[in-house]
């Protein structure tokens, strides 16, 4: 039987050595170290391979030692030129030991496949220009979660044969679990029903705190679609998954998934720690290679109890509570009780860390500072029920108004404060406007920092020079999350170009011109490091289905594999694609949580409609109007407006009357003024446009007198909407 090496935890300190400068120019090439299973580059031009937007921002890296500008040639499928210019000599670009320059063409705005960027004789790998590039990645990026659930039958109706599976964990023969788990020596003397979830990478490993980020960024994704009326793309029946038609979006039944794992690790009430959550369940040792979940004869052990995964918990819960309300009350208040359950054991326990030396058979996952985990639990549960206990958290956290919420490395599993900064900058809630202006300029400022870096970089990648360590392609997509959400707080579009231009480094335009997603580009890695898909292995095996993200350069080089075949790349190109570097190559959920998010921002296209002819729709606006808390005599409520128009809005004052009384006394994302019973509500600067089929959502919070009826109808900008 194959087996690797014990894998080492996946996050690893920060990796701040110096820069190492060993790759090889040839012919104006970077060669990879050769290497069984190594995808070395056979082109100068690197570009998405994949392709680009119409409407996006268009770059290519040309690798070359020339010093003086090049001429380019855009040309399609028939070989004609099409556009053409000079490239942008930039030298030596430092993380990928190589000199480059850069050809923009991003005012071709022309459609079509098969075009190829020549550069000085050489010609890029060929390549779309099209509106629906991504539609395809949005919907393989998310069907990884599908691939990688526990506890059920992986149907071949919904994957395809050669990825079909029976049920993993469930306690048949000859799993031993994950039905009746024990606690490891000394942890607990019970034993907890734990089936289902993710397996987090290439293990048979669930992780509580990975668990966590990866469900609040799947869930986060359709919060975020939904705000830019585009909800439907991830929708009920748009997904590979066994809920569709269901009457749920199928992003959300995924996520569900996991959200019911995670409240089963929850300890339960009468055994000490109650509340708290096991922070891991998985073999007792290293899993072999290869081998499918359901062929795994090992014990299982749940691990002692975390803060952090506490915590994780409860911020991933009461995301929950709020999204999933719509379509399940109960279950959202199932999520909002273990949230408050969660809360209330973490505060008693608040340094209950997981230890480093927990590496056996899994990684360790530890992390002995919590306080950033405590400002996004917080900040999700008061954006959930908007109790003063829960807004003093966030208020009174040194989170709350650091510079370092977001770090130069983005955010991951151990550094959470920028999941806080994005809940607050985006969920209506009822801190003063100064403290919501604050943190969404937090947001920019780390979308700014993010492409100051890209610009001075020759392969435009918004991570520095010393971020090439275990999971770096999910540090880069997650850097993309933030420029996006900083473009939606304020409509400028360097942002999602910036976005966008994350994209292009993932599939193609890098320091080794290689497509990171499997099944995605001319030249894409296909032996990621997974028990399953082994094909490299095993050739009964399948490779890894399209949409999964290697982890991605490590300049560690911290696996037998990369430290043989890597010695003396650059930190952008020590990554090799061979199954056993699980340091550079393997597959974790966290790294495919932010590519799926990516991919469904990145499909979003400004109308869906096919085009004008048709009825105009009945009312130029719908307004959604929801009472997310009520006590005695007060209320908060969410109002959402969107355009169902044909043409932008630029300004908008939303209007309506309150039937029995209501006051309001403040507001966020709006400034709402009342007079009697009516009540108008004008744009601020960062939402004032609404394109057609956007929407903007703003909160109010007021004062009624024993009953709380919602307004019977709203104008915008004095036309009726339904």
């Amino acid at each position: 039987m194959y087996r690797t090496t014990a894998s080492p935890p996946r996050r690893l300190p920060r990796l701040s050595a110096a820069l190492l400068t060993g790759t090889l120019l040839l012919g104006g090439l970077a060669i990879a170290p050769a290497a069984s299973g190594a995808a070395a580059a056979t082109t100068a031009v690197r570009v998405n391979q994949v392709g680009y937007l119409p409407d996006g921002p268009k770059r290519a890296t040309v690798v070359t030692t020339a010093t003086q500008a090049l001429s380019w040639q855009l040309r399609n499928a028939a070989g004609t030129v099409v556009a053409s210019g000079s490239t942008v000599p930039r030298g030596a670009d430092a993380p990928s030991g190589q000199s480059v320059q850069v050809a923009d063409f991003s005012s071709y705005q022309g459609t079509g496949t098969g075009y190829v960027l020549s550069v000085d004789g050489s010609g890029s790998a060929p390549f779309d220009i099209r509106a629906d590039l991504y539609d395809a990645l949005r919907s393989d990026a998310m069907a990884f979660f599908h691939h990688q659930r526990s506890g059920i039958a992986i149907d071949a109706s919904l994957v395809g044969a050669a990825y079909a599976r029976p049920a993993g964990h469930l306690g048949v023969s000859p799993n031993k679990g994950d039905v009746s788990v024990p606690c490891q020596a000394t942890v607990c003397d019970y034993t907890q029903d734990v089936r289902g979830g993710w397996y987090d990478a290439g293990d048979h490993g669930k992780y509580v705190v990975n668990g966590g980020l990866s469900t609040w960024l799947v869930v986060n994704s359709f919060e975020r679609a939904e705000r830019a009326g585009k909800g439907a793309a991830l929708g009920d029946s748009t997904l590979r998954v066994p809920e569709r038609g269901n009457g749920v979006p199928d992003v959300l039944d995924e996520a569900r998934w996991e959200l019911d794992f995670l409240m089963r690790m929850q300890v339960p009430a009468g055994k000490p720690y109650a509340g708290m959550a096991f922070h891991k369940v998985h073999d007792a040792a290293w899993t072999g290679m290869p081998l499918r979940p359901d062929q795994d004869a090992q014990p299982r052990e749940l691990h002692r109890p975390s803060t952090a995964a506490t915590l994780n918990l409860a911020a991933a819960a009461a995301q929950c509570a709020r999204v999933y309300r719509p379509y399940d009350s109960a279950y959202a208040d199932r999520c909002l009780s273990a949230a408050r359950r969660a809360w209330t054991a973490a505060q008693a326990n608040p340094a209950m860390y997981a230890p480093s030396s927990d590496s056996t058979g899994g990684g360790a996952y530890e992390d002995a500072r919590v306080t950033d985990e405590f400002y996004w639990a917080a900040a999700e549960l008061y954006a959930a029920t908007g109790e003063s206990a829960y807004r003093d958290a966030v208020t009174s956290s040194s989170w709350h108004t650091s510079a370092d919420a977001f770090s130069p490395y983005g955010f991951g599993w151990a550094d959470t404060a920028a999941l806080g900064r994005l809940v607050l900058a985006t969920v209506p809630t009822g801190l003063p406007a100064s403290d919501v202006a604050r943190v969404r300029a937090s947001v920019t400022a780390a979308a700014d920092g993010y492409l100051s870096r890209m610009a001075a970089q020759g392969y435009a990648v918004p991570v520095p020079a010393d971020g090439y360590f275990w999971g770096s392609n999910g540090e880069v997509a997650n850097d993309a999350v933030v420029m996006a959400v900083a473009g939606e707080l304020t409509g400028d579009a360097r942002y999602r170009a910036g976005a966008l231009e994350t994209m292009d480094y993932l599939l193609g335009r890098n320091a080794l011109g290689l497509s990171y997603v499997t099944g995605h580009g001319e030249s894409a890695a296909q032996n990621q490091h997974h028990r399953f898909w082994a094909h490299q292995l095993d050739a009964s095996l399948p490779h890894p289905p399209a949409g999964s993200l290697a982890g991605g350069p490590n300049s560690g080089l911290q696996d037998p594999i990369a430290a043989q075949r890597l010695a003396g790349c650059a930190p952008a190109a020590c990554y090799i694609d061979h199954i056993d570097s699980y340091s550079t190559n393997e597959v974790a959920v966290n790294w495919n949580a932010p590519l799926a998010w990516l991919a469904a921002y990145a499909a979003e296209r400004a109308s869906d409609d096919g085009g004008s002819g048709g009825e105009p729709p009945v009312s130029a606006c719908a307004v959604t109007y929801t009472v997310t808390n009520s006590w005695n005599t007060g209320f908060t409520a969410n109002v959402t407006v969107e355009n169902t128009g044909r043409t932008a809005v630029d300004g908008w004052q939303l209007t309506w009357a309150y039937p029995d009384g209501q006051r309001v006394t403040s507001a966020w994302n709006a400034t709402v003024t009342q007079s009697g019973t009516a009540v108008g509500a004008r744009n601020t600067d960062w939402n004032r446009t609404l394109a057609p089929g956007a929407k903007a959502s703003f909160g109010v919070q007021g004062t009624h007198n024993g009953t709380n009826p919602a307004p019977a109808s709203f104008s915008l900008n004095a036309g009726a909407c339904s």
